[in-house]
């Protein structure tokens, strides 16, 4: 059997029964849902064409798959049983994100015709979000909370039977600070999420603190949207190779 599964390099062998794992799904619903939200805000600032149905659509889809993954693994305690700050890296963070999204898909689904028929449309959805900034600016402190520990812990080390990513299991630092600087991007954008508010109007161009967080947000969006479509194989890998 282990010569038709490839067996393991290392010999390691892991109980996948005390294992779960499927932050395969949310890193990629992560990394689309802030690429959407970074999309939103240039399209209402610049489009004119705005159809507010296909939006929420989107945050909704993207929005249910990481409330309901996060939600399981933030009250599953602990989720794997010999990694359980999984449950606050990955469970709480990804709940935060899908409940938010869930509550755009709303607003956008219930006041798409508000928001098409104002006179100034980023500044219409600003007002409407700027009291989620208190939420969203201590979730990107909680972030570089994260970002601390998975360097300092040296966190999201790949086992050396992991394909792609175990090619750097010698040297653990290498994948915490990669994967660390990626929460810290996000923390970066949320911390300055009330701040860009702001200047979210269509009369005037969009400030500094605006660029720099969709610019965060989009780089760190796209790197986990990659990031978990590769660990669709990687994580498959690592199962095959250390099944019993």
């Amino acid at each position: 059997m282990d010569e038709f599964l490839g067996g393991s390099e290392t010999g390691l062998v892991i109980d996948w029964t005390q294992m779960p794992t499927y932050n395969t799904i949310m890193s990629l619903a992560a990394g689309a849902g802030l690429l959407l939200l970074v999309l939103l805000g240039r399209t209402l600032h610049r489009d004119k064409q705005f159809k507010a149905e296909g939006w929420a659509l989107s945050a909704g889809v993207l929005g249910v798959i990481l409330t309901l993954t996060g939600a399981h693994m933030t009250l599953t305690w602990p989720f794997a049983k010999y990694f359980p700050f999984d449950n606050i890296v990955f469970g709480e963070t990804s709940l935060g994100l899908g409940v938010l999204l869930l509550a755009a898909a709303l607003y956008l689904w219930k006041r798409g015709d508000q928001i098409v028929a104002a006179e100034d449309r980023p500044a219409e959805v600003a007002a409407v979000a700027k009291p989620l900034g208190i939420f969203i600016f201590g979730l990107g402190l909680a972030l570089f909370g994260i970002a601390a520990a998975g360097v300092y812990f040296q966190l999201f080390a790949a086992p050396a039977d992991e394909p792609i990513s175990g090619m750097f299991a010698e040297w653990p630092i290498v994948e915490a600070i990669f994967m660390s600087g990626l929460f810290a991007l996000v923390g970066v954008g949320a911390v300055l999420f009330p701040f860009a508010l702001n200047s979210f109007t269509a009369t005037k161009p969009l400030n500094k603190i605006a660029k720099w967080m969709g610019g965060v947000w989009a780089v760190s969006g796209a790197a986990f949207l990659l990031f978990g479509a590769m660990n669709f194989y990687t994580h498959i890998g690592l199962i095959v190779n250390t099944m019993q």
